[in-house]
Protein backbone atom coordinates (compact mmCIF):
# COMPACT_ATOMS: atom_id res chain seq x y z
CA UNK A 1 0.00 0.00 0.00
CA UNK A 2 3.11 2.09 0.43
CA UNK A 3 2.85 2.92 -3.87
CA UNK A 4 -0.93 3.68 -3.51
CA UNK A 5 -0.67 5.72 -0.56
CA UNK A 6 1.93 7.88 -1.54
CA UNK A 7 0.35 8.05 -5.40
CA UNK A 8 -2.65 9.48 -3.36
CA UNK A 9 -1.03 12.13 -1.13
CA UNK A 10 1.48 13.45 -4.15
CA UNK A 11 -1.71 13.90 -6.18
CA UNK A 12 -2.58 16.56 -3.46
CA UNK A 13 -1.91 20.21 -4.24
CA UNK A 14 -1.29 21.07 -0.78
CA UNK A 15 1.22 18.12 -0.01
CA UNK A 16 5.15 18.84 -0.33
CA UNK A 17 6.93 15.41 -0.24
CA UNK A 18 10.36 15.89 1.76
CA UNK A 19 11.65 12.88 1.98
CA UNK A 20 11.12 8.49 1.48
CA UNK A 21 12.57 6.09 3.53
CA UNK A 22 12.84 2.40 3.16
CA UNK A 23 14.99 -0.73 4.32
CA UNK A 24 15.20 -1.71 0.85
CA UNK A 25 16.83 0.60 -1.90
CA UNK A 26 14.89 -0.49 -4.92
CA UNK A 27 11.40 0.22 -3.50
CA UNK A 28 13.35 3.38 -1.97
CA UNK A 29 14.23 4.22 -5.22
CA UNK A 30 10.82 3.84 -6.66
CA UNK A 31 9.19 6.06 -4.48
CA UNK A 32 11.33 8.60 -4.78
CA UNK A 33 11.02 8.36 -8.97
CA UNK A 34 7.65 9.48 -8.23
CA UNK A 35 8.19 12.87 -6.79
CA UNK A 36 8.31 15.60 -9.53
CA UNK A 37 10.99 17.04 -7.77
CA UNK A 38 14.33 15.70 -5.33
CA UNK A 39 13.83 14.30 -2.03
CA UNK A 40 15.84 13.22 0.59
CA UNK A 41 16.38 9.20 0.90
CA UNK A 42 16.88 7.15 3.92
CA UNK A 43 16.80 3.51 4.95
CA UNK A 44 16.58 4.33 8.67
CA UNK A 45 13.52 6.11 9.58
CA UNK A 46 15.09 7.43 12.46
CA UNK A 47 16.82 9.77 10.22
CA UNK A 48 13.66 11.21 8.82
CA UNK A 49 12.03 11.81 11.88
CA UNK A 50 14.67 13.94 12.91
CA UNK A 51 14.13 16.27 10.17
CA UNK A 52 12.13 19.37 11.63
CA UNK A 53 10.71 20.74 7.96
CA UNK A 54 8.25 17.70 8.04
CA UNK A 55 4.75 17.58 9.26
CA UNK A 56 3.54 14.16 8.61
CA UNK A 57 4.28 10.98 7.51
CA UNK A 58 3.12 7.69 5.64
CA UNK A 59 3.21 4.46 7.80
CA UNK A 60 3.05 1.47 5.37
CA UNK A 61 5.14 -0.89 6.81
CA UNK A 62 4.62 -4.27 7.70
CA UNK A 63 2.10 -4.50 10.68
CA UNK A 64 4.80 -5.00 13.20
CA UNK A 65 6.04 -1.70 12.60
CA UNK A 66 3.34 0.41 13.09
CA UNK A 67 2.73 0.82 16.33
CA UNK A 68 6.66 1.92 16.81
CA UNK A 69 6.84 4.33 14.00
CA UNK A 70 3.42 5.87 14.41
CA UNK A 71 4.15 6.79 18.74
CA UNK A 72 8.06 7.91 17.72
CA UNK A 73 6.22 9.63 15.07
CA UNK A 74 4.07 11.41 17.40
CA UNK A 75 6.28 11.69 19.59
CA UNK A 76 8.72 13.76 17.15
CA UNK A 77 5.74 15.97 16.29
CA UNK A 78 4.51 14.60 13.76
CA UNK A 79 0.89 13.83 12.33
CA UNK A 80 0.39 10.08 10.78
CA UNK A 81 -1.65 7.94 8.43
CA UNK A 82 -0.84 4.54 8.91
CA UNK A 83 -2.13 1.67 7.05
CA UNK A 84 -4.29 -0.77 8.44
CA UNK A 85 -4.59 -2.95 10.16
CA UNK A 86 -3.74 -0.31 13.41
CA UNK A 87 -1.26 -2.83 15.25
CA UNK A 88 -0.14 -6.41 15.78
CA UNK A 89 -1.29 -6.51 18.92
CA UNK A 90 -4.31 -5.05 21.08
CA UNK A 91 -1.22 -3.35 23.74
CA UNK A 92 0.02 -1.87 20.73
CA UNK A 93 -2.84 -0.58 19.83
CA UNK A 94 -3.68 1.12 23.30
CA UNK A 95 -0.64 2.24 23.46
CA UNK A 96 -1.15 4.29 19.60
CA UNK A 97 -4.15 6.23 21.09
CA UNK A 98 -2.27 7.22 24.30
CA UNK A 99 0.13 8.76 22.43
CA UNK A 100 -1.35 10.81 19.89
CA UNK A 101 -3.94 11.66 22.36
CA UNK A 102 -1.19 13.02 25.12
CA UNK A 103 0.98 14.78 21.44
CA UNK A 104 -2.21 15.97 20.15
CA UNK A 105 -1.51 14.22 17.16
CA UNK A 106 -3.55 13.76 14.32
CA UNK A 107 -3.85 9.82 13.29
CA UNK A 108 -5.56 8.54 10.37
CA UNK A 109 -5.77 4.76 10.16
CA UNK A 110 -5.98 3.56 6.23
CA UNK A 111 -9.42 2.13 6.62
CA UNK A 112 -10.26 4.01 3.31
CA UNK A 113 -13.97 2.92 2.99
CA UNK A 114 -14.61 5.51 5.65
CA UNK A 115 -14.72 7.83 3.26
CA UNK A 116 -16.34 6.31 0.50
CA UNK A 117 -19.59 8.25 0.37
CA UNK A 118 -21.79 5.25 -0.59
CA UNK A 119 -20.01 3.78 2.64
CA UNK A 120 -21.84 6.40 4.20
CA UNK A 121 -24.78 7.00 2.68
CA UNK A 122 -25.08 2.68 3.34
CA UNK A 123 -24.30 3.32 7.33
CA UNK A 124 -27.60 5.79 7.20
CA UNK A 125 -29.55 4.00 5.80
CA UNK A 126 -29.25 1.15 8.35
CA UNK A 127 -29.23 3.58 11.15
CA UNK A 128 -32.47 5.15 10.10
CA UNK A 129 -34.06 2.37 10.21
CA UNK A 130 -34.64 1.80 6.17
CA UNK A 131 -33.65 -2.32 6.63
CA UNK A 132 -35.70 -2.56 10.03
CA UNK A 133 -34.38 -3.87 12.62
CA UNK A 134 -30.35 -5.59 11.61
CA UNK A 135 -30.05 -8.61 14.15
CA UNK A 136 -27.40 -10.20 11.54
CA UNK A 137 -24.24 -9.29 9.57
CA UNK A 138 -21.73 -11.31 7.24
CA UNK A 139 -18.96 -10.38 5.27
CA UNK A 140 -16.12 -12.37 3.58
CA UNK A 141 -13.13 -12.59 1.70
CA UNK A 142 -12.61 -15.43 -0.92
CA UNK A 143 -9.90 -16.12 -3.07
CA UNK A 144 -8.35 -19.43 -4.40
CA UNK A 145 -4.87 -19.19 -4.51
CA UNK A 146 -3.78 -22.15 -4.65
CA UNK A 147 -0.91 -23.84 -4.66
CA UNK A 148 0.12 -21.31 -2.48
CA UNK A 149 2.71 -18.33 -1.91
CA UNK A 150 6.38 -17.76 -3.33
CA UNK A 151 8.92 -15.19 -2.94
CA UNK A 152 8.59 -12.07 -4.63
CA UNK A 153 12.45 -10.06 -4.08
CA UNK A 154 15.28 -11.19 -3.25
CA UNK A 155 14.84 -15.00 -4.08
CA UNK A 156 18.64 -15.76 -4.56
CA UNK A 157 19.02 -14.37 -1.22
CA UNK A 158 19.82 -11.39 1.11
CA UNK A 159 21.77 -8.37 -0.41
CA UNK A 160 23.32 -5.31 0.66
CA UNK A 161 19.78 -3.74 -1.08
CA UNK A 162 18.21 -4.38 2.46
CA UNK A 163 18.58 -4.14 5.97
CA UNK A 164 17.25 -7.29 6.93
CA UNK A 165 17.71 -6.59 10.46
CA UNK A 166 16.37 -3.32 10.80
CA UNK A 167 13.23 -5.14 8.73
CA UNK A 168 12.98 -7.50 11.74
CA UNK A 169 12.80 -4.62 13.85
CA UNK A 170 11.47 -5.71 17.21
CA UNK A 171 10.01 -8.93 15.67
CA UNK A 172 11.91 -11.96 16.54
CA UNK A 173 15.51 -12.69 14.80
CA UNK A 174 15.51 -14.99 12.47
CA UNK A 175 17.71 -15.74 9.29
CA UNK A 176 17.12 -14.04 5.88
CA UNK A 177 13.85 -16.33 4.16
CA UNK A 178 12.65 -14.38 1.09
CA UNK A 179 9.25 -15.58 1.79
CA UNK A 180 8.91 -13.45 4.79
CA UNK A 181 9.65 -10.56 2.92
CA UNK A 182 7.85 -8.43 0.06
CA UNK A 183 4.12 -8.60 0.81
CA UNK A 184 4.45 -12.43 2.34
CA UNK A 185 5.00 -11.58 5.50
CA UNK A 186 1.32 -11.32 6.00
CA UNK A 187 1.27 -15.05 6.43
CA UNK A 188 3.88 -14.86 9.72
CA UNK A 189 2.60 -13.91 13.35
CA UNK A 190 5.50 -12.32 13.82
CA UNK A 191 4.13 -9.87 11.57
CA UNK A 192 0.80 -10.06 10.81
CA UNK A 193 -2.66 -11.30 11.59
CA UNK A 194 -3.24 -13.02 8.41
CA UNK A 195 -6.17 -11.88 6.14
CA UNK A 196 -8.18 -11.91 9.64
CA UNK A 197 -6.53 -8.20 10.42
CA UNK A 198 -5.81 -7.93 6.25
CA UNK A 199 -9.11 -7.95 4.68
CA UNK A 200 -11.20 -8.40 7.96
CA UNK A 201 -10.10 -5.55 9.42
CA UNK A 202 -11.76 -3.30 6.04
CA UNK A 203 -14.95 -5.38 6.23
CA UNK A 204 -15.84 -5.21 10.43
CA UNK A 205 -15.13 -1.73 10.24
CA UNK A 206 -17.48 -1.38 8.37
CA UNK A 207 -20.33 -4.04 10.30
CA UNK A 208 -19.17 -1.98 13.72
CA UNK A 209 -19.37 1.79 12.47
CA UNK A 210 -23.15 0.59 11.03
CA UNK A 211 -24.20 -0.82 14.73
CA UNK A 212 -22.83 2.34 16.18
CA UNK A 213 -20.66 -0.12 18.73
CA UNK A 214 -17.17 0.15 20.43
CA UNK A 215 -16.85 -3.58 20.74
CA UNK A 216 -18.23 -7.05 21.06
CA UNK A 217 -19.25 -8.92 23.62
CA UNK A 218 -18.14 -12.52 23.02
CA UNK A 219 -15.73 -14.00 20.15
CA UNK A 220 -15.55 -17.06 18.62
CA UNK A 221 -13.00 -18.13 15.87
CA UNK A 222 -12.41 -21.55 14.26
CA UNK A 223 -9.77 -22.16 11.13
CA UNK A 224 -6.29 -22.95 10.49
CA UNK A 225 -3.67 -23.82 7.37
CA UNK A 226 -5.28 -26.40 6.32
CA UNK A 227 -4.07 -26.69 2.51
CA UNK A 228 -1.44 -24.20 1.81
CA UNK A 229 1.90 -25.92 2.26
CA UNK A 230 4.17 -22.59 1.16
CA UNK A 231 5.89 -21.92 4.47
CA UNK A 232 3.24 -19.74 5.71
CA UNK A 233 1.61 -19.62 9.27
CA UNK A 234 -1.73 -17.99 9.39
CA UNK A 235 -5.42 -19.59 8.71
CA UNK A 236 -6.07 -20.09 5.04
CA UNK A 237 -9.78 -20.99 6.38
CA UNK A 238 -11.40 -18.80 9.26
CA UNK A 239 -14.63 -18.20 10.50
CA UNK A 240 -15.34 -15.58 13.28
CA UNK A 241 -18.66 -15.03 14.94
CA UNK A 242 -19.38 -12.14 17.05
CA UNK A 243 -21.60 -11.23 19.72
CA UNK A 244 -23.14 -7.55 19.97
CA UNK A 245 -26.17 -6.68 21.76
CA UNK A 246 -29.17 -7.40 19.71
CA UNK A 247 -27.02 -8.58 16.26
CA UNK A 248 -24.73 -11.19 15.49
CA UNK A 249 -21.96 -10.40 13.46
CA UNK A 250 -19.60 -13.11 11.02
CA UNK A 251 -16.53 -13.00 9.21
CA UNK A 252 -15.63 -16.12 6.67
CA UNK A 253 -11.83 -15.85 4.98
CA UNK A 254 -10.73 -18.76 2.61
CA UNK A 255 -7.76 -18.91 0.40
CA UNK A 256 -8.10 -22.16 -0.67
CA UNK A 257 -11.24 -21.85 -2.95
CA UNK A 258 -14.26 -18.99 -3.66
CA UNK A 259 -15.50 -16.87 -6.38
CA UNK A 260 -13.70 -14.10 -8.08
CA UNK A 261 -16.15 -12.26 -8.05
CA UNK A 262 -19.75 -11.97 -6.27
CA UNK A 263 -22.86 -11.93 -9.21
CA UNK A 264 -25.51 -9.73 -7.55
CA UNK A 265 -28.15 -9.04 -8.58
CA UNK A 266 -29.72 -9.67 -11.87
CA UNK A 267 -25.80 -10.91 -13.04
CA UNK A 268 -24.21 -7.80 -12.31
CA UNK A 269 -20.63 -8.75 -11.38
CA UNK A 270 -19.57 -6.89 -8.34
CA UNK A 271 -16.20 -7.36 -6.74
CA UNK A 272 -15.22 -8.12 -3.21
CA UNK A 273 -15.22 -7.68 -0.07
CA UNK A 274 -18.97 -8.11 0.50
CA UNK A 275 -20.56 -7.27 3.18
CA UNK A 276 -24.39 -8.56 3.89
CA UNK A 277 -26.64 -6.73 6.36
CA UNK A 278 -30.27 -8.72 7.28
CA UNK A 279 -32.88 -6.89 8.83
CA UNK A 280 -36.88 -7.34 9.11
CA UNK A 281 -38.24 -4.65 6.11
CA UNK A 282 -35.17 -5.44 4.10
CA UNK A 283 -31.95 -6.95 3.43
CA UNK A 284 -28.91 -4.42 1.71
CA UNK A 285 -25.26 -5.98 0.07
CA UNK A 286 -22.36 -3.86 0.22
CA UNK A 287 -19.45 -3.77 -1.81
CA UNK A 288 -16.61 -1.31 -2.80
CA UNK A 289 -18.77 -0.94 -6.14
CA UNK A 290 -21.98 0.62 -4.14
CA UNK A 291 -24.63 -1.01 -2.38
CA UNK A 292 -28.35 -2.52 -2.95
CA UNK A 293 -31.10 -3.21 -0.66
CA UNK A 294 -33.71 -6.14 -1.32
CA UNK A 295 -37.28 -5.90 0.41
CA UNK A 296 -37.81 -8.97 2.45
CA UNK A 297 -41.41 -11.01 2.26
CA UNK A 298 -42.99 -11.71 5.27
CA UNK A 299 -43.63 -15.00 5.55
CA UNK A 300 -44.83 -15.89 9.19
CA UNK A 301 -47.82 -17.21 10.43
CA UNK A 302 -51.32 -14.45 10.39
CA UNK A 303 -49.31 -12.03 7.63
CA UNK A 304 -50.32 -11.86 4.46
CA UNK A 305 -46.99 -12.74 2.84
CA UNK A 306 -47.03 -8.93 1.07
CA UNK A 307 -43.38 -7.12 0.54
CA UNK A 308 -42.87 -4.48 3.59
CA UNK A 309 -43.64 -1.11 2.65
CA UNK A 310 -40.23 -0.01 0.66
CA UNK A 311 -38.95 0.05 -2.44
CA UNK A 312 -35.62 -1.64 -3.60
CA UNK A 313 -32.65 0.78 -3.43
CA UNK A 314 -29.14 0.87 -4.76
CA UNK A 315 -25.94 3.41 -5.29
CA UNK A 316 -22.47 3.23 -7.02
CA UNK A 317 -19.42 4.10 -5.59
CA UNK A 318 -17.99 7.69 -5.84
CA UNK A 319 -14.24 7.08 -5.18
CA UNK A 320 -12.33 6.87 -1.50
CA UNK A 321 -10.81 10.46 -0.50
CA UNK A 322 -9.17 9.05 2.31
CA UNK A 323 -5.97 10.97 1.66
CA UNK A 324 -7.39 14.28 1.52
CA UNK A 325 -9.78 14.06 5.04
CA UNK A 326 -6.18 13.56 6.63
CA UNK A 327 -4.89 16.96 5.15
CA UNK A 328 -7.64 18.43 5.94
CA UNK A 329 -7.84 17.12 10.00
CA UNK A 330 -4.01 17.64 9.54
CA UNK A 331 -4.86 21.73 9.39
CA UNK A 332 -8.06 21.83 11.51
CA UNK A 333 -6.67 19.48 14.47
CA UNK A 334 -10.34 18.27 14.36
CA UNK A 335 -10.27 14.71 14.20
CA UNK A 336 -10.32 12.31 10.96
CA UNK A 337 -12.83 9.88 9.84
CA UNK A 338 -10.78 6.92 10.67
CA UNK A 339 -9.26 8.19 13.91
CA UNK A 340 -6.77 6.07 15.70
CA UNK A 341 -9.41 5.31 18.45
CA UNK A 342 -11.51 3.34 15.50
CA UNK A 343 -8.71 1.80 14.47
CA UNK A 344 -7.91 0.83 17.59
CA UNK A 345 -11.33 -0.98 18.07
CA UNK A 346 -11.45 -2.78 14.79
CA UNK A 347 -8.37 -4.44 14.96
CA UNK A 348 -9.35 -5.38 18.67
CA UNK A 349 -11.75 -7.45 16.89
CA UNK A 350 -9.04 -8.65 14.55
CA UNK A 351 -7.10 -9.77 17.16
CA UNK A 352 -9.43 -11.47 19.56
CA UNK A 353 -10.48 -13.56 16.14
CA UNK A 354 -6.87 -14.76 16.31
CA UNK A 355 -6.75 -15.28 19.50
CA UNK A 356 -9.87 -17.42 19.54
CA UNK A 357 -9.12 -19.35 17.02
CA UNK A 358 -5.16 -20.13 18.36
CA UNK A 359 -6.61 -21.17 21.72
CA UNK A 360 -10.09 -23.15 20.34
CA UNK A 361 -12.47 -21.37 22.81
CA UNK A 362 -14.93 -18.87 22.95
CA UNK A 363 -13.62 -15.38 24.70
CA UNK A 364 -15.83 -12.78 26.84
CA UNK A 365 -14.57 -9.67 26.65
CA UNK A 366 -14.43 -6.45 28.71
CA UNK A 367 -14.08 -3.58 26.35
CA UNK A 368 -13.42 -0.83 29.33
CA UNK A 369 -10.47 -2.35 31.32
CA UNK A 370 -9.65 -4.19 27.69
CA UNK A 371 -9.36 -7.59 28.57
CA UNK A 372 -10.61 -10.82 27.89
CA UNK A 373 -12.81 -12.06 31.08
CA UNK A 374 -11.55 -14.67 33.20
CA UNK A 375 -8.98 -16.31 31.22
CA UNK A 376 -5.61 -15.39 31.86
CA UNK A 377 -4.01 -17.26 28.75
CA UNK A 378 -6.09 -15.19 26.25
CA UNK A 379 -4.95 -12.19 27.88
CA UNK A 380 -1.10 -13.27 27.75
CA UNK A 381 -1.94 -13.31 24.42
CA UNK A 382 -2.83 -9.17 24.01
CA UNK A 383 0.63 -8.48 23.91
CA UNK A 384 4.14 -10.07 22.79
CA UNK A 385 7.36 -9.27 23.68
CA UNK A 386 9.62 -6.72 21.57
CA UNK A 387 13.65 -7.82 20.64
CA UNK A 388 16.09 -5.62 21.90
CA UNK A 389 16.54 -3.16 21.59
CA UNK A 390 13.59 -1.76 20.47
CA UNK A 391 10.41 -0.67 23.16
CA UNK A 392 7.31 1.04 22.73
CA UNK A 393 7.78 2.99 26.35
Amino acid sequence: MGTGDWRSFLAQPDVEPVAVCDVYDPFRERAAQMCKEKVAQFKDFRRLLDRNDIDAVIVATPDHWHALLTVMACKAGKDVYVEKPLSLTLHEGRVMVDTARKHNRIVQVGAQQRSGEHYTRAIRLIQDGTLGAVHSISANWTRNIMPGFKPRELKSGLTDALDWDLWLGPAPYVPFDPLRFAYNWRWFWDYSGGQMTNWGAHSLDIARWALDAKAPTAVAAFGGRYELKDGGQTPDVQQAIYSFPGCVVTWTGCEIGGFEAIRYPQGDTRVKPLLEFHGTKGSMVLTRQGYWVTPQIWTGDGEDRQTPAMQPLSDTASGFPHARNFLDSVKSRKLPIADVEEGHRTVVMCHLANIATKLGRTLRWDSEKEEVIGDREANQLLSKPYRKPWTLG
